[in-house]
């Protein structure tokens, strides 16, 4: 049986993009046996329509949060060597600029927080947020390279509609994939909820959160609150507001 999904977007690549970000995963995993995690299979892409494996979702148990957490930290723990991805892809219906960086920081700041900082339509508050980057650039980027261990495959999307479980655990559905450190994956699920603590157990037991992941998860949203305020307006203004004081205290 099969899942047919329609580009309703005006970008022509998105799919196209999503099933390249599908494969990535599975090849990775396959690859490196990472144990638990499951990928849909890509029957047919084009322009209009995305063919999928259809899954038989199930409500998630105990045991399959613990798989997932236990999974995506295999994942992650595989080490790349650079930072960001060849072609760009879409975070919801966004593009997501990507190319390929030597340093997480120059990265996490271009290609995320100033290019979407430039996509907002109101002048005062871009102008704003330009001049807070601009101030903090050579701070914030430093702390991000410290903070970051290495270039690890992300998931880039990982709120818990993009998480599917069936009777023999979790699926990874709509993937924005990258190259970046593996803690915007963990602070993506926080963002909106749906997580809860066998996850986070499980991948800490596996490989343990930073010390710096309390600050880190605030600024690494801040692209997510970027992106829904350039979407879906001012409803998440505050967020963004609050993502750019974290910036100003580093």
């Amino acid at each position: 049986m099969s899942f047919v999904k329609h580009n309703s977007s005006q970008y022509p690549q998105q799919l196209i993009r999503e099933a390249d970000g599908l494969e990535l995963l599975r090849e990775t995993i396959k690859q490196h046996k990472v144990p638990h995690l499951r990928i849909p299979t890509v029957k047919s892409v084009n322009e209009t329509e995305l063919v999928l494996q259809r899954i038989t979702a199930t409500p998630s148990t105990s045991e399959a949060m613990q798989s997932l957490g236990e999974g995506l930290a295999r994942l992650h723990m595989i080490e790349f060597k650079e930072y960001g991805l060849e072609q760009d892809n879409y975070i919801g219906l966004n593009p997501q600029m990507n190319g390929i960086f030597k340093t997480w920081g120059e990265f996490f700041y271009e290609q995320r927080l100033l290019y979407q900082v430039n996509l907002i339509s109101q002048s005062v508050i871009k102008n704003n947020f330009l001049m807070i980057l601009h101030e903090h650039k050579e701070a914030l980027i430093s702390w991000l390279d410290d903070s970051c261990q290495y270039p690890s495959l992300v998931h880039g999307d990982l709120w818990s509609g993009n998480v599917l479980f069936d009777e023999k655990g979790p699926w990874l559905i709509d993937p924005a994939v990258y190259h970046g450190d593996r803690e915007v994956d963990l602070a993506m699920s926080e963002m909106f909820g749906g997580f809860n603590h066998h996850f986070y157990d499980a991948y800490d037991e596996v490989f343990p959160r930073t010390s710096e992941y309390d600050t880190k998860k605030k600024v690494y949203n801040l692209y997510h609150y970027l992106n829904h305020f350039n979407l879906f307006g001012e409803g998440y203004l505050s967020e963004c507001q609050r993502g750019m004081d974290v910036i100003k205290e580093l």
